[in-house]
């Protein structure tokens, strides 16, 4: 498997974005047709016309980044993805930074879908 990183600026509040990134509803809005927690809240189940998948969250910070491994995939350590909430300490810019992996040779493709579905993130908050 190949890392991708995907950084795009938003103009959001902190807290509003996180809400996006972090909860049946905000994920529903922009990531999948609905968004189901499971096991105490910490297994994401994630819904689309045709399939589901089970995310479960491994690290959480309030505010900051999740990092969620799918239930059905190998579960190491290296296969994960990430949402990252980052902050330019000096004009106060806010950005997503998005971690995700993928097969050798999807890199482009995969970074393509992620600059869509974030799209309609940005379409949702207003910015």
């Amino acid at each position: 498997m190949v890392k991708v990183q995907v950084e795009i600026p938003i103009k959001s509040s902190i807290s509003i974005l996180y809400k996006c990134l972090s909860t049946p509803s905000g994920l529903s809005e922009w990531f999948c047709d609905d968004v189901d927690l499971e096991r105490n809240g910490k297994v994401f189940v994630f819904k689309w016309v045709d399939s589901e998948q089970r995310a479960e969250v491994v690290e959480q910070e309030e505010e900051s980044h999740i990092r969620m491994v799918w239930v059905e995939e190998d579960r190491s350590e290296e296969h994960y993805f990430e949402f990252r909430i980052e902050v330019d300490e000096i004009t106060g810019d806010v950005a997503l930074l998005i971690t995700d992996f993928c097969e050798p040779g999807e890199e482009e493709e995969t970074k393509l879908l992620w600059e869509s579905q974030v799209k309609d993130l940005m379409h949702n908050l207003g910015a």
